[in-house]
C-alpha cells in the first residue's frame, strides 16, 4: 500500500514541476518587461528632471532677508528662480546683515536669512538651519566718476582733504574696512559711517563723500557713476555669504529649495556674472 501512495505522489510532484516550468518562464518574461518598463520610466523621469524637479518644490510665498550688497543681484536671481518655478513668488527685504539678524531675533515672519559674513550668521544660529556659503566678494576704493582725486591706495585716504565714508563697525562692509586699514596702519577719519554699505556707495555716487570702501559687486552695479580702484588681494579682505533657512518658516521646504538653488549651476551663474567670486 505504501508503494502505490508513494508512485502517486511522485507523479503529483512531478506533474507540478511540469506545470510550473512554463509559469516559471512566463513569470521571468513578466518580470523581464516590467524591468524593461521600468526602465523605461527611470529614462523618462530622468529625461523630464529639470521640469519635474521645479515642480516638485512646493509654491509658496518666500521672504528672504539679505545683505544690502546682494540687492542687485538677488533681484536678477529671484526673478530667474520665479520662471523656473511657477506659483513661487520672493520677496527680498534688504539691509545690514546686524539689522537682518536683529529682526530675526525678534521673530519676523521671514523664511530664509543671507548675511554677508559668517560671524553675523553665526549670532543667528539658533534660528537657522545649517548656512551654506553661496558667494564671496572682496573691497575696492569707490571714487568719484573720473577718480578725480587720483585715488591709487589705501594709504591715500588718510589724507583729511577727503571727505571718507565707511560703513558703520558693526557692519561687515565696516569690519572688513577697519581690517584692512589696521592692517596697513592707516587712519581714516570718517565724515561718516553708514548703516550698510549701500549707504556708503550711495555718497560716493551722489558727490557727498570723495571716497568710501564698498564691495566690488557694489562698484560694479553703479559704474557709470562711480571709479573702482582695486585693492591687491595681499591687502584685501574676502567676505563670505553664507545662507539659510529660518527655523521658524512656514515654508521650509520652499525655502531649502530655493538656498539649494542659490549654490546649484543657475544660481551660481547669475551671482559670479554679477562679479562675485566662487564660494
Amino acid at each position: 500500500m505504501a508503494r502505490p501512495f508513494t508512485g502517486r505522489r511522485t507523479a503529483v510532484a512531478a506533474l507540478t514541476a511540469a506545470l510550473l516550468v512554463p509559469l516559471a518562464a512566463c513569470s521571468s518574461g513578466d518580470s523581464g518587461a516590467s524591468g524593461d518598463s521600468g526602465d523605461g520610466a527611470k529614462k523618462d523621469t530622468a529625461g523630464s528632471t529639470p521640469s519635474g524637479a521645479a515642480s516638485a518644490v512646493p509654491q509658496a510665498n518666500l521672504t528672504v532677508l539679505a545683505a544690502a550688497s546682494l540687492t542687485d543681484v538677488f533681484k536678477t536671481a529671484g526673478a530667474a528662480y520665479e520662471q523656473s518655478h511657477p506659483g513661487t513668488k520672493i520677496t527680498f527685504s534688504f539691509a545690514g546683515s546686524q539689522e537682518l539678524v536683529a529682526q530675526v531675533s525678534q521673530g519676523a515672519p521671514a523664511d530664509v536669512l543671507v548675511t554677508a559674513d559668517t560671524k553675523s550668521m553665526d549670532k543667528a544660529r539658533a534660528d537657522t538651519g545649517t548656512p551654506a556659503i553661496i558667494a564671496k566678494n572682496r573691497l575696492v576704493i569707490a571714487t568719484g566718476e573720473g577718480n578725480p582725486f587720483k585715488i591709487d591706495d589705501l594709504k591715500d585716504l588718510a589724507d583729511t582733504k577727503l571727505k571718507v565714508v565707511l560703513a558703520a563697525p558693526e557692519v561687515p562692509a565696516g569690519k572688513y574696512s577697519r581690517q584692512i586699514l589696521d592692517t596697513q596702519g592707516v587712519t581714516v577719519r570718517a565724515v561718516s559711517q553708514e548703516p550698510n554699505v549701500r549707504a556708503v556707495l550711495s555718497k560716493v555716487e551722489m558727490g557727498e563723500a570723495d571716497a568710501g570702501l564698498v564691495y566690488r559687486t557694489d562698484a560694479e552695479s553703479a559704474k557709470d557713476k562711480v571709479d573702482a580702484v582695486e585693492i591687491p588681494d595681499g591687502r584685501n579682505a574676502v567676505a563670505q555669504y553664507p545662507a539659510a533657512t529660518l527655523k521658524d518658516s512656514k515654508n521650509a521646504e520652499a525655502a531649502a529649495a530655493f538656498v539649494a538653488w542659490l549654490s546649484a549651476p543657475e544660481g551660481q551663474k547669475i551671482l559670479q556674472d554679477a562679479g562675485f567670486q566662487k564660494p
